[in-house]
């Protein structure tokens, strides 16, 4: 009986032993991410204090996402950080809209969207049509994931320096003004932007406007004003396109408007967006632009020069601290670019985070996730710490990286 008792008893023992090692793998598979994110996150904040200082340092390897396509929408967001709450009653009572326009680069749009969401926003996505169809699914799956965001039911071919850009912008705020969510200000972003505000940030420089449009810009210089006085038309051919221009002559701007040069990038409140959809000096401007050199640098910010337009300023200039961008030709102010210049655009090195860091700017532009990675992540992961220390609701483990 006693040698009975003791082969129970060990038996017992052992299937509690193994129950308790099941449990502890278990466990441990499910906390592995985040141990191991706090650790990467340790070594890249280390490194990008080294970097910003000026001083070589070893980078980590990226901060760990999910494997996207590999894990359902629930252990993706989880895994992947993202933040599923308004981190503040101020956040949830200023949703904004924003508008981002694609066509590479996922990666790099991976990265922009899951530092600017927040599920009291609405986000509609313009994906290119010329972009790749492997791109397109990649983009569409990852929406899937958010109830608050969307593809753009109308899409372009883009061309640079077309019309299409500007038409882009207009087919999203189309969509977003039919959204039942209450944005405040519309945003517009492109792939290859990263933010360098948190969100609550970029609400509060916002409502310093008092409900005012931002558009930066001023009567153009003598060098842009051939833009809108000859003809320029898209050319789209298969593996490439381009504005060309004439010698042809355009007739005066509609209604006798003055035509203003500035930015393609704005925050405009919703009555603007109706304004632009619905009056007739917005369409006539509209249809005016559309063989003109980027219209985008002239529709936004003329029209919100016009007196008695929602949030209009008509004695504005540039500001609005809405893009930091580092001009070639602008070396002198900026200290020069430390990755290399795109179309006289720097893509910024890790040389540039001091300057990206310092500026007061909502946004930078332009990143190369691929070419430039430190640059991106450690912007990254200054402005989640920064978010997360701004938080007035208890935060969740997983949003810390």
């Amino acid at each position: 009986m006693n040698s009975q008792m003791c082969h129970i008893l060990a038996f017992f023992t052992v299937g509690i032993l193994f129950s308790i090692m099941f449990y502890a793998t278990k466990l441990y598979e499910e906390y592995r991410p985040r141990m191991y994110n706090q650790s990467a996150a340790l070594l890249l904040a280390k490194a990008c204090e080294a970097l910003v200082e000026g001083k070589t340092s070893p980078v980590p390897e990226n901060l760990p996402m999910a494997s996207f396509g590999q894990s359902d929408c629930n252990d993706y967001v989880t895994q992947s950080h993202y933040i599923t709450s308004p981190l503040s009653a101020e956040e949830a009572m200023f949703p904004l809209a924003y508008i981002v326009t694609l066509h590479k680069q996922f990666d790099m749009f991976e990265r922009l969207f899951r530092a600017i969401y927040m599920p009291q926003n609405i986000y509609c996505i313009h994906i290119d049509k010329k972009s790749t169809r492997e791109f397109k699914k990649k983009v569409e799956k990852l929406l899937g994931c958010f109830p608050n965001t969307f593809i753009a039911s109308e899409t372009e071919w883009v061309v640079y320096g077309g019309i299409s850009r500007l038409q882009a912008d207009l087919n999203c705020m189309k969509d977003l003004v039919k959204s039942k969510v209450p944005w405040k200000y519309l945003l517009n972003t492109c792939g290859q932007d990263f933010p360098l505000k948190t969100n609550k940030e970029i609400i509060q420089h916002l409502k310093r406007f008092k409900g005012k449009n931002i558009t930066p810009g001023t009567l153009p210089p003598p060098h842009i004003l051939k833009r809108t006085k000859y003809i320029y038309r898209e050319q789209r051919y298969s593996t490439f396109s381009f504005v060309m221009g004439t010698y042809l002559q355009k007739t005066p701007p509609p209604h006798g408007l003055p035509i203003y040069f500035g930015s393609a990038y704005i925050a405009v409140t919703r009555g603007f967006v109706d304004f632009v959809l619905n009056d007739s000096h917005a369409f006539d401007l509209l249809e005016w632009s559309r063989d003109t050199y980027s219209p985008d640098e002239h529709f936004w910010v003329t029209l919100n020069r016009i007196p008695g337009v929602p949030g209009s300023m008509p004695n504005a200039s540039w500001e609005g601290d809405l893009r930091a961008i580092k001009w070639s030709d602008m070396a002198r102010i900026h200290g020069g670019c430390h990755g290399h210049y795109v179309r006289n655009i720097c893509i910024y090195g890790t040389g540039d985070l001091k300057w990206l860091l310092n500026s007061k700017s909502l946004f930078a532009n332009k990143f190369e996730l691929g070419t430039y990675p430190p640059t991106v992540e450690c912007l990254e992961l200054t402005l989640r710490e920064r978010a997360l220390k701004q938080s007035e609701v208890p935060v969740e483990p997983n949003w810390f990286f």
